[in-house]
């Protein structure tokens, strides 16, 4: 996924192409590799920037969500005593302020403008950094949650993202992975994923075993080792020869299953599809990455979004609930019967929206069982009150099991 197209709805990473050591004692440094944070966590406003960037200081600034423009960004920067806002455009999934330079994320963006200022009424110097990653340090000690640094060997890394590296860890002799977060800014963001994650346990659902925040502003999120990597990879690696209809079977209702679970604690994922399902050693599927989860019923801007898994009431009235992780769902269960393939193939992306508004639902695919497609069509109505729930969806798949172990 992209930087851009699934970043958090607010606060979103990147990693540095380049070195750049600043040419003042104020520049921000970063190396090859950093991550760095350029949006806050929480939703700021115009004057809640303006007073995030006092007392002022020429080149420090702060990437914030567009209020007026929902999907957009707008960058805050403090100049000669006032703070300017520029719109950033987000267009065709690249960037830009000025409609002549164009950038693939935020992190290019920015570093292009803290290398010149091109147009701004100063070059970028110093990122804002919000408070709060001590005080939720002192919350995973009290809550149990945090572990000893001591006690984690990093091995190797398995991943990589817009936010650092995933690696395979030892904890206290047992196989873990590990998100690493490397500076204060960027580890508020996940600090948030981390919450969610102390709220839910179900073995569907990859389980957090700790969190690992240091002094300097690191962030480690330590979870359970899901050793045959992404579900959508396993699909594409093993195809229909070595995978039979009992085992995609079971992988969606391992998915179901997990998805009933968020679906009674009243939380909504958001960002459902192959690639966010992790497969353990021993062939269970388990939800992940649960950085757009939220409590139901709230809403968040659409600009960022994976347009194919996103039911339609989400990507046009930013309605997010149960029902639209239902529509996801059935898309994901397309995924999974086409054994990884990419969902509405030979449709170009800008087709996508306006065909599923009329009504278009894709083909089964090659293979799948009539009942299976009736449950992915039963997902995709666009009337998100006719969907089933994750209840029903997991009885009319255990009826289909049932069915199918009978013949």
């Amino acid at each position: 996924m992209s930087a851009i197209q699934a970043a958090w709805p607010s606060g979103t990473e990147c990693i540095a192409k380049y070195n750049f050591h600043g040419t003042a004692e104020q520049d921000l440094p970063f190396c090859k590799g950093d991550v760095l944070t350029i949006v806050a966590v929480t939703k700021i406003t115009r004057e809640q920037a303006e007073r995030l960037l006092y007392p002022p200081e020429t080149g420090l600034f702060l990437v914030r969500e567009s209020t007026n423009y929902p999907g957009d960004y707008t960058l805050c920067v403090s100049c000669d005593g006032k703070v300017e806002h520029y719109r950033i455009m987000y267009h065709a999934s690249k960037l830009s302020i000025d409609e002549e330079v164009y950038f693939e994320n935020l992190m290019q963006l920015v570093e292009h403008y803290t290398s010149d200022a091109d147009g701004l009424c100063t070059r970028l110097i110093k990122p804002k950094v919000m408070e709060g990653t001590v005080a939720a340090q002192d919350e995973f000690y009290r809550s149990g949650w945090a572990l000893n640094m001591k006690e984690l060997k990093l091995l190797q890394t398995i991943g990589k993202g817009e936010f650092g590296d995933v690696m395979l860890g030892d904890y206290r002799g047992n196989k873990v992975a590990v998100k690493c977060i490397k500076n204060d800014a960027t580890a508020q963001a996940f600090l948030a994923e981390a919450s969610v994650m102390t709220q839910l346990r179900h073995s569907n659902l990859v389980q957090l075993l700790g969190v690992i925040v240091e002094e300097k502003g690191g962030l480690y999120i330590v979870t359970e080792y899901m050793a045959k990597g992404s579900l959508v990879d396993y699909l594409r690696s093993r195809g229909r020869s070595v995978l039979g209809g009992d085992c995609l079977l079971k992988f969606s209702l391992d998915v179901c299953e997990a998805m009933e679970y968020l679906e009674g604690n009243n939380f909504v994922h958001r960002d459902l599809a192959a690639r966010n399902v992790l497969v353990s050693e021993d062939n269970v599927a388990k939800v992940s990455d649960f950085g757009l989860t939220k409590e139901a019923s709230s809403t968040q801007d659409t600009g960022k979004l994976p347009v194919k898994w996103t039911a339609p009431e989400a990507l046009r009235e930013k309605k997010f609930s149960t029902k639209s992780d239902v529509w996801s769902f059935g898309i994901l269960l397309w995924e999974i019967y086409s054994f990884g393939r990419v969902p509405y193939p030979r449709i170009p992306l800008k087709d996508v929206v306006p065909r599923v508004e009329k009504g278009y639902k894709m083909d089964a695919p090659d293979g799948c069982p009539p009942a299976v497609y009736e449950v992915m069509k039963n997902c995709w109505h666009l009337d998100a009150a006719t969907r089933p729930s994750f209840l029903q969806l997991r009885e009319q798949l255990e009826r289909i099991k049932t069915h199918e172990l009978h013949l």
